[in-house]
């Protein structure tokens, strides 16, 4: 049951009456994606929050040159939405694609905030997802500024262990800020820590 893990993930917040969980399940669609399937492109309005049940997405920017930059994952009881447009109705900055099949939870904005309004309580969860993501950007921004590419990698290790497991090396090469070829070297060389 798709429904179950986001109520698990609201319950570790707030305990939820059997009719708040109807509520929930009526409020959320289900959606099944492929591996390479993408969500959302740069340039287009963003629709959905997506709540992950299985599988791996990443939001990523494409530069100039074509490269991507990946900016977040989200495994099994994460979010992801590329906030700004869905908030502002303005252009995507970044892109949203399923690195494996995966198996999602969406709710529009408009229903979130009819969910909002029929169970208020649930303001305490996202404020605390909000919380949460900004602290988790604010230590990656610290963590990007002040350490190498290798302690990059060792902290994203050492914070997101089953992460890691999961991702090609490209993806965790563009997340770090290097290139594959420069992650396949510096992997092969032993590491210093301080």
């Amino acid at each position: 049951m798709p429904h179950q893990s986001l109520i698990h993930s609201i319950e570790q917040i707030l305990p939820l009456t059997p009719g708040q969980k109807a509520i929930l399940k009526e409020a959320f669609h289900t959606a099944e994606v492929k591996k390479k399937e993408v969500l959302l492109k740069e340039g287009e309005i963003t629709k959905y929050s997506y709540f992950v049940v299985e599988g791996l997405l990443r939001m990523y920017a494409t530069d100039d040159n074509g490269f991507d930059h990946n900016i977040q994952f989200a495994i099994n009881g994460w979010w992801m939405s590329d906030m700004l447009s869905l908030l502002n109705q303005t252009p995507a900055s970044f892109n949203i694609e399923a690195i494996e099949d995966s198996r999602l939870l969406t709710i529009s904005q408009p229903g979130k905030e009819s969910l909002l309004q029929t169970i208020p309580g649930l303001n305490i969860y996202f404020r605390q997802l909000s919380e949460n993501a900004l602290a988790a950007y604010q230590q990656r921004f610290a963590i990007n500024l002040s350490l190498t590419a290798q302690e990059r990698y060792g902290k994203l290790c050492e914070r997101y262990p089953l992460l890691i497991q999961r991702l090609p090396q490209k993806h965790i090469a563009s997340y770090i800020g290097v290139t594959p070829e420069f992650l396949s070297k510096m992997l092969n060389r032993p590491f210093n820590s301080k």
